[in-house]
């Protein structure tokens, strides 16, 4: 997997640097740029082409969201929001953010959103961009992703920790989800799941198979580029060659 072509957009020159150093520790990393204003941005980002944008909110004239909205869906890279305020992100993640960081940005922080946004440069094309992401409320949490799903278990609703899943199954309409405690039908496609699930947790390894990668206890090569997942509850579940990159970036292959 090639490095991460980035570019760092901030009207303010320490915030930048902090970045850029704390960065220049990833070895995934290449900072291809960066950019004190949104005017600016749009253009290197028509330029360069990066991968990844780093890019603050509030900007003198030309924000953040104005960034996104006159580079256009087709052109725009994976974005990650870094910012002072937290009362932005909601409406970042309905831009399809990749992620929302809150400065000062820690290195684990950071190393976690670098996981995600490795992963969603590394999707086929057609599931990278998600027309939304769900609201902070009602079981998403801090990132915007699920923390609690309800299934229905007879005449009531039984709460599910998104965590605690160890592998979820396409069933026509449904999902299967699995958990150690047994397995629940859940309304919903793969699609649908992928849009909720956090990405630096789960990972579509099938077409009809999403697993936890905690969940994950061996890995064997199984012809060229797919694997042999066998999970905590003893599922044994193989890969196909279009999700390898994800899979060799998740478990570092």
């Amino acid at each position: 997997m090639n490095a991460l072509r980035t570019l760092i957009v901030d009207d303010e020159a320490l915030a930048r640097e902090r970045l850029r150093v704390l960065l220049a520790d990833e070895d995934e990393v290449e900072v291809v740029g960066e950019c004190a204003g949104g005017a600016e941005a749009i253009d290197q980002i028509r330029r360069l082409r990066p991968d990844l944008v780093f890019l603050d909110v509030q900007m003198p004239e030309v924000d953040g969201f104005d960034v996104i909205a006159e580079v256009g869906p087709e052109e725009c890279p994976a974005v990650v929001f870094a910012t002072s305020y937290d009362h932005f992100a909601l409406r970042a993640f309905e831009a399809n953010a990749v992620d929302y960081l809150l400065k000062p940005v820690s290195a684990e922080r950071l190393r976690t959103t670098l996981r995600r946004a490795a992963a969603r440069a590394a999707m086929p094309a057609g599931e990278r961009f998600p027309p939304s992401i769900p609201s902070l409320v009602e079981g998403a949490g801090a990132a915007g992703y699920r923390e609690r799903l309800s299934v229905r278990v007879g005449n009531r609703f039984q709460i599910l920790r998104t965590e605690e899943l160890l592998w979820i199954e396409a069933a026509d309409n449904y999902v299967q989800l699995r958990t150690a405690g047994g397995e629940f039908l859940y309304r919903a496609t793969m699609a649908e799941m992928l849009k909720v699930l956090d990405p630096g947790r789960f990972i579509r390894i099938h077409r009809s198979m999403i697993i936890n990668v905690d969940a994950v206890q061996f890995i064997e090569p199984w012809g060229m580029g797919e694997y042999l997942f066998t999970l905590a509850d003893g599922r044994k579940a193989g890969s196909t060659r279009t999700y390898r990159d994800p899979i060799r970036i998740a478990f570092d292959l």
